[in-house]
This record gives structure tokens, C-alpha cells and sequence, in this order.
């Protein structure tokens, strides 16, 4: 996760190639490939394949005789009785009597995504593991290759300067590096190719050849080679770096592993790829290191100790995966098309773009800067929407994408560059120091749960979609976030510090909106901000820019309930004590929406929300729900910091909003889609309890009365799932009460994957289990089953009736993870008191008004004891 990722499509091609932040090759590099040589004794039986099956693009429908490419290569797979499997982050591919009836071959892909192992899974490496049993009666000679261009995918191996050099490391593990120098002022990006010598396996390399004529060893050339003698000479290991590549040449180069299997016997060969890309550099100039490089180092050599220790290694990786996954494989209640569609998704935390740099989290600054915070919070009111600073160093924006960086513009970012990169850099400590040092014993003994923050996991980015490029959308990873919860509980919480820090920063830059076309300012105080940026996450935020997201209404609340959620599930005060600050500066910036002095926040007639074509008017009961969530949220968390007198306000707030919002809404039926009188104010939306979904999952009480809730999602399920292909579809997100699908815009008359799965998830924790599958089983038959879109490993965003999808690759549909988190709770808040939060909470006399700013006690919480007699959750000291 975060080191740049490759993502390998089921008939074995390499693609989706995202090294480069923000940038993805969605095109197979075809030179890419595994290939097998046979040869029986007594010479009679010969084969010659790449295991590539199918007809491949780039490869032309008809071969010249003359050809030096790689269309010259033995393309000889029907693959018609061949089958791929995939658990992510693993995957098999068995080729059943090809090329070779006598011989079975599978091959095993394992990646190292180890949950709550914050060392193993951040690192760019990847294992094939080949078993050949030979079912005939004569001894078969196996050859394996595996090559490799000198690519970044797209056009970049023609850009010239590209080495390629062969190395022999320790364990009888050998390959060759490429050395690939980027573009466009990119830092560079080494690959390795290699493979394991055994008692029972031989290795050798062909360090470079080439794809045309002109190359000194061509592709035709080496697969000649290959067919004649089944390896290269071992005198190619002493050749050295390679001369660089001209532009317009393709540089290429492989590594074979030969063996003989007996028959009836049986052998296994390994390979490994990896890759160094120790710099993270966005386009705005900011730099950092990656996460592994805590572990590896910055030397391009680096790709070399992470093939190696692959093959050394991925035994204990499968055995870790195994431990995970296995629980839920095994469990007989839960479906099977759940089980592995659960798995599957969770590519997107490699494939999503995703970057984990090694910089320290500035919740040390957060800590440091919390009594300020806090002082300011009393004695001042909620912060206008104004830019601070006026001396002319804003610059006018048109496009978020281009604006000009101003560090000075943005409160609070002095010195962030220089905290950042504090203790990032490994340049003068050797790759064998930093993996000694790493490595304790044996791997075993490092501890793949509960990892403390003493060890700092770093800063973690993840994109929308890779057709949606802004990093942590939180709107979105309202809905994703319950995979890193579960999984990666560290880095899960360093996001919410981000967003924390981010709460109570502005940043002053004018920026151009542009569906109305007005201006307003980049980053607005109190505001959470709809993304860390694109060009320069952290830094400059709010790369969204076709609404001013300042004003939308979900925002603010997805924080609240998501900080409580993790602060419930965890016990980490400090967490608590690090972020309260941001929370209560996001509730009460979301006093301002209020405008009758119902306790309600009311939209304002355009689309102010994560539906962003979506119009709502009034109260609606997407917002409105999530709003009574966050009060309810924001009182608890209120109470168990120590901060009484808040606890108090949210707490009246709530007890006014509530009955408030069931009158302007509530049909007897459902919750209407808002108080307005449009054509589709009376729509069923199908993420009308996205607010109770958070209550249930962080042990709050509920929202509404029992009945209400159920009889809400019977709605939903028989209209929006049931009448949309005998729900075979997943949820359409708006549906009129007359059975027709509301077609008021684009997103109202699509089926959210993402949104579908937090209905599910919503309806186990109602006690809907029967008709939650059911309805997430919808999004599995549409978009992962044999007969359905083919949207394997690209989930995107939403799909139509019709099948039109948009959005492939898309970070919402991670919310399966809610399912798995409302079936397992964790135990925190399953042992929570059950006496209701709410009740606890004891009212002083009325306060006129709304939230007042007032003595805050959180400011006193980090020098006291870390366990409260009152806590919803239990805490050993």
C-alpha cells in the first residue's frame, strides 16, 4: 500500500500502472509476461508458450514472418479450459493441459496487504509461485521466464536513458535491476525481476533485449534462446549495467528458472517483482519519502533487498493472510459470494493511487497548539468566512488545479514543511543496516496487531478514483473508511487527524466555483474540507471546486460521527483529546444553518452534498439525519472528555431537532427526500438512515423508534432494490412512491455501489439480515459475477439501469467493510454501558441561543488519568 501499484488482470497481464502520483497507464505492457519451456526426455515432445491465454491488444491479428518483436513469441493459450481465482491480496491461475496435457501448472500470486502489519504491507513487492506436477511417464525438463520492460506503462520505456543491470543476491536469489530515469522531472523508479536457485532450480538472466531490430539481442532472438536451451549463460551475471537505452527504444529483460520434475513429481518455482520509488514528489514541489523506505532506505538498490527478501519471506505472508482471512471463509452464516466479493474490493487500498509516506503526524503540534485552540474556542465566536490575510498574496483562481502556492496565505502552515520531513531521510544509512535493524529474530516476532504509535505509521493518501483525482475525499471515505477501521486502525486515525488539523485552518486563496460561478475562498475555518488536495495534499486542500463545498451540509457531521466511531471502537483517548478541538469547531460552524432555530440544519436549494447533482430543499433526510447522528455523537464525546457544559448543548440541540425533523419528514412510510414541495421531495432515497448507520455502528442509541427505522428500510428494499431488475442491481438512490425511479438528475437515478453496501449494512444492524445480503448481493451479480458488467477489480462509482457505469476504480464501494464491521463489532463497543449516553448527560438550565463558547475542560484531559469511570468504552491502564 502507497509505493505505487501494478494491478494484473486475470489472463495474466501486467496494467494499471500508477508509480507516479495522480498518474495512471490503464494499458497492458505486453512485453510483461511468464512464459514455459518443455522438453521431454527421448526429445519428441516439445512445448513453447506464454502463459498468457487469449487474444492480447498490441498484438496484432496476423505475425510477420520477420518480426523481432514480441508477437514472434509463441502465443500458443486458448485458455478455454484454464480458470483464474482471486482472494485478494492473493490469486491462482491454473492452466489445465496447456501447453503440455502431461503437465499440471498453477501459479499462486501473493501480495504482502497483512492487516494491522504496518511494516510488511507497505512494501512495492510482489511473489509468483509456480507448482509443476508432471503427470506423464517421461522426466520433463521445465523452463520459466519471466520478462520484464523497462516501462512505467503508456509510452514511458521509449523516453530513453533506461539501464538495465543483473545482480546476484544472498539465498541463491538472482535477477536484474531496471533502472528507469522518469520524466518530466519525476524521481526515478527502479524494478526487479528474480527468482529463487534451489537444490532443485537454477536460475539465469538475459539483463537487456529489445523489441526491434536494431537491438543487439532481440526479442525473436531470446526467445530462440529460450526454445533451443531452456536459459542463458551464466556469464551474463558478470556483464554489468547496461548501456542505455536511445530513445525509442524498448528495453527489456528477462530472468529464467530451469528444472527437471520427475514424473509423478512434483516442483516449485518462485519469482518475485519489485520496485523502489523512494520519492514522492507532487506537482506543486513537495517531496517526500514513501512509508517501506523507513525499512529499506533510499538507494535505488532497495528493489533488489525487496525482491530478495519476497522470496524469502512470502511463506510467512501467506500463513498471515491465511489467519485473517480464514475466520470469515470458514464462517457458514455468511454467503459465499460475500465472502470473497468482501476480499476483492479491498484492492482499491493498493489500486486506489494510494501513497504512505514516512513523515510524522503533526498531532504532536495538534497537542502543543490545544490550549491556544481551546482558549480560542471561548472566547470567540465562530470564525467568518473572510480571508484572514489582505496583502495582496492571494492569487485569483479560475481552476483549483491552477492556482498559485502562497505557504503565507494558510493559517497554521508555518514550519509544516520542515515537521514533515523531521527524521524522513535515510540517504546516509545503508539498505542492510535498515532491514538488520527492522528484522528482529525471525519474522514472527513482529507484531502484526495493535501496533502502537510510538512507531509513527506515517501519513496515508487514497484517491477518490483514479478518473476523480483528489486525495481522502471525505465524503466519500465516510463510506470506505470502515475498511481501514478495521484493518489499519492506525492509519485510519491519522487521516482523522488530518482532517482534524485541517478543521481549524483557512486558507484564503480565491477560488472560482463552477456551477454557479461565483468566488470564494479555498478553505473556509471550522469547514471540513471536501479532500487533503490533489497537487499539494495537506497543504492545499479542496481541489473540488464545481461547488463551494464550505457550505455543504454533510461535511461537517461525516466528521463528528466518523471521529466518535473511531473513538468509540479503539479507546484511544489521546485520539480523543488530540481532535476534539477540530469537533467542536465543525459543530458549531454548522450553527449557521439553522435558520429558523428549529436544532435542524436546513439545504439551500442546490446540490450541498456528497450528491452533487442532486438539488435539496429545506430539511432533508440525508442531512438531516446525518446532523441528529453528529449531535448525538458530539454530546457523548462532549461527555466522556469532560467537557459537561457542551455535552449539554448538543444534547438540547438533539432533543429539539429531533421531533422537529420526524414532523417535516416522516410519512408514516419513510422519511421524505426533503421538506421542499419539488417533483421529487417525496422520493424514497435509499440512503435516507445513512445518520442511523453510524448511531448503530458506534453503540449510540438510536435515532428513531424501532419500527420507524425498519419500516424505512422495507421501503427501501422493496422499491429502490426489488422493483430495479428483481434486485439483481443493487439500490437506485432515488425512487418515487409510485414504483417509478426518479429521474430528476444523473445521480438520482443511479445505483451507488458504495451506498448499496452501507444499506446493507444498515439493515444488519436493524436486525435485516436476510434482506441486507440481499440487497449487496445485487451489487455482486451486476458487477462481479460471470454474468454480470465485468467490473472486476475497477468497481466504479454507480451504474445505470441500462448498465452505462461511471466512474471505474472508485474508492465508495470499500463500505462492504461496513457489513463485516455491523456483523463483528468490535469489542469496545459491543462491552459499551448499555445505559443510553443521552441520559447520562444531565441539563442545566436553558441557555438562549445556540453552542456558546464556554469554559472547556478536554484542555486538562492529557495531564490526568487515561481511564473515565464514565466511559462507553473500557480501557486497561
Amino acid at each position: 500500500m502507497g509505493s505505487g501499484s501494478i494491478s494484473r488482470g486475470f489472463r495474466g497481464e501486467f496494467r494499471q500502472w500508477q508509480i507516479i502520483p495522480s498518474s495512471c497507464e490503464a494499458s497492458p505492457v505486453m512485453a510483461n509476461q511468464f512464459s514455459i519451456f518443455i522438453s521431454r526426455d527421448g526429445g519428441n515432445k516439445n512445448f513453447a508458450s506464454v502463459l498468457a491465454p487469449g487474444q492480447h491488444e498490441g498484438l496484432g491479428s496476423s505475425k510477420k514472418p520477420d518480426d523481432q518483436g514480441i508477437s514472434s513469441w509463441g502465443w500458443n493459450l486458448s485458455g478455454q479450459h484454464s480458470t483464474y481465482h482471486a482472494l485478494f491480496p492473493r490469486a491462482w491461475t491454473i492452466y489445465d493441459g496447456e501447453p503440455d496435457p502431461e503437465l499440471k501448472i498453477s501459479c499462486r500470486q501473493i501480495s504482502p496487504f497483512i492487516p494491522h502489519n504496518y511494516r510488511e504491507s507497505s512494501l512495492p513487492a510482489a511473489v509468483f509461485v509456480y507448482t509443476l506436477v508432471n503427470t506423464g511417464k517421461e522426466r520433463a525438463k521445465v523452463s520459466l521466464l519471466f520478462t520484464w520492460a523497462n516501462s512505467l506503462g503508456g509510452s514511458s520505456h521509449l523516453s530513453g536513458d533506461h539501464v538495465n543491470e543483473p545482480f546476484k543476491a544472498e539465498d541463491g536469489v538472482s535477477g536484474v535491476l531496471l533502472h528507469h530515469k522518469t520524466a518530466k522531472g519525476n524521481p526515478p523508479v527502479t524494478f526487479a525481476i528474480a527468482a529463487c536457485e534451489t537444490q532443485n532450480v537454477s536460475v539465469s538472466v538475459l539483463p537487456s533485449f529489445g523489441l526491434s531490430e536494431g537491438s543487439s539481442v532481440t526479442a525473436k532472438g531470446m526467445w530462440s534462446k529460450m526454445v533451443k536451451d531452456g536459459q542463458f549463460e551464466q556469464e551474463n551475471f558478470k556483464s554489468g549495467p547496461s548501456m542505455p537505452s536511445s530513445p525509442g527504444e524498448t528495453l527489456c529483460a528477462a530472468v529464467a528458472a530451469s528444472t527437471w520434475v520427475e514424473p509423478h513429481g512434483k516442483c516449485t518455482v518462485a519469482f518475485s517483482l519489485a520496485w523502489s520509488s523512494p520519492k514522492v514528489k507532487f506537482v506543486k514541489g513537495s517531496t517526500f519519502n514513501r512509508r517501506y523506505t523507513k525499512f529499506y532506505g533510499t538507494s535505488e538498490k532497495a528493489a533488489m533487498d525487496l525482491a530478495h527478501d519476497a522470496l524469502t519471506h512470502y511463506n510467512w505472508w501467506e500463513e498471515e493472510i491465511e489467519k485473517w482471512q480464514n475466520p470469515i471463509l470458514k464462517d457458514e452464516t455468511l454467503p459465499e459470494w460475500y465472502k470473497f466479493t468482501l476480499f476483492n474490493e479491498l484492492y482499491f487500498l493498493v489500486a486506489g493511487g494510494t501513497i504512505w509516506i514516512d513523515s510524522p503526524l503533526l498531532s504532536s503540534s495538534i497537542r502543543n497548539d490545544q490550549e491556544d485552540q481551546a482558549r480560542e474556542l471561548e472566547n470567540s465566536a465562530v470564525k467568518e468566512t473572510e480571508a484572514k490575510m489582505n496583502n495582496g498574496r492571494r492569487a485569483d483562481v479560475e481552476h483549483t488545479t491552477d492556482s498559485t502556492y502562497d505557504s503565507a496565505a494558510i493559517a497554521g502552515h508555518n514550519n509544516v514543511d520542515e515537521k514533515l520531513n523531521k527524521g524522513v531521510s535515510h540517504e546516509n544509512e545503508s539498505v542492510d543496516t535498515l532491514r538488520k535493524r527492522n528484522y528482529t529474530g525471525t519474522l514472527h516476532s513482529i507484531s502484526t496487531r495493535n501496533q502502537q504509535c510510538d512507531d509513527d505509521v506515517g501519513r496515508f493518501l487514497y484517491l477518490e478514483g483514479v478518473e476523480y483525482i483528489m486525495w481522502c475525499t471525505y465524503d466519500v471515505h465516510f463510506y470506505a473508511s470502515f475498511a481501514l477501521l478495521e484493518l489499519f486502525p492506525e492509519i485510519e486515525l491519522n487521516i482523522q487527524r488530518d482532517f482534524a488539523r485541517a478543521v481549524l485552518c483557512e486558507d484564503g486563496r480565491k477560488v472560482k466555483f463552477l456551477a454557479e460561478g461565483n468566488t470564494g475562498i479555498r478553505k473556509v475555518y471550522g469547514a471540513v474540507p471536501h479532500d487533503l488536495g490533489t497537487h499539494d495534499p495537506w497543504y492545499e486542500m479542496n481541489a473540488y471546486n464545481i461547488h463551494d463545498t464550505s457550505k455543504w451540509k454533510d461535511l461537517n457531521p461525516k466528521f463528528v460521527l466518523q471521529v466518535y466511531r473511531d473513538f468509540a471502537a479503539t479507546g484511544d483517548l489521546q485520539f480523543g483529546v488530540d481532535v476534539w478541538p477540530a469537533v467542536r469547531a465543525a459543530m458549531e460552524y454548522m450553527e449557521q444553518f439553522d435558520r429558523d432555530g428549529d436544532g435542524l440544519i436546513e439545504n439551500d436549494g442546490f446540490p450541498d452534498q456528497t450528491y452533487d447533482t442532486w438539488t435539496v430543499h429545506g430539511v432533508s433526510t440525508y442531512c438531516g439525519c446525518l446532523w441528529l447522528a453528529a449531535l448525538q455523537a458530539a454530546a457523548a464525546m462532549a461527555h466522556e472528555l469532560g467537557d459537561r457544559d457542551f455535552a449539554e448543548r448538543c444534547k438540547r440541540k438533539f432533543l429539539k431537532a429531533k421531533p422537529a425533523f420526524e414532523e417535516k419528514l416522516w410519512n408514516g412510510s419513510y422519511f421524505n427526500y426533503d421538506s421542499g414541495s419539488s417533483g421529487n421531495s417525496k422520493s424514497i432515497q435509499a440512503d435516507q438512515l445513512a445518520g442511523q448507520w453510524y448511531t448503530a455502528s458506534s453503540g449510540l442509541p438510536s435515532l428513531f423508534e424501532d419500527f420507524k427505522i425498519k419500516s424505512a428500510l422495507r421501503k427501501v428494499y422493496d422499491f429502490n432494490v426489488m422493483k430495479i431488475k428483481g434486485g439483481r442491481m443493487g439500490a437506485v438512490n432515488g425512487m418515487h412512491p409510485n414504483g417509478k425511479v426518479d429521474e430528476t438528475c444523473m445521480q438520482s437515478r443511479e445505483v451507488w455501489t458504495g451506498v448499496t453496501y452501507g444499506v446493507a449494512a444498515t439493515m444488519i444492524l436493524a436486525g435485516m439480515e436476510e434482506e441486507a445480503f440481499a440487497t449487496a448481493e445485487g451489487i455482486f451479480l451486476a458487477g462481479w459475477s460471470e454474468d454480470g458488467y465485468g467490473y472486476w477489480f475497477q468497481t466504479p462509482e454507480a451504474w445505470t439501469m441500462d448498465g452505462h457505469y461511471r466512474s471505474l476504480m472508485y474508492m465508495r464501494p470499500l463500505a462492504i467493510w461496513g457489513m463485516q464491521y455491523a456483523i463483528n463489532r468490535p469489542k469496545a463497543i459491543l462491552e459499551a454501558p448499555k445505559m443510553n449516553i443521552m441520559d447520562r448527560i444531565h441539563l442545566s438550565p436553558p441557555v438562549i441561543g445556540g453552542f456558546s463558547h464556554h469554559e472547556t475542560r478536554v484542555k486538562k484531559i492529557a495531564s490526568k488519568a487515561r481511564c473515565f469511570s464514565n466511559s462507553v468504552f473500557h480501557c486497561a491502564c
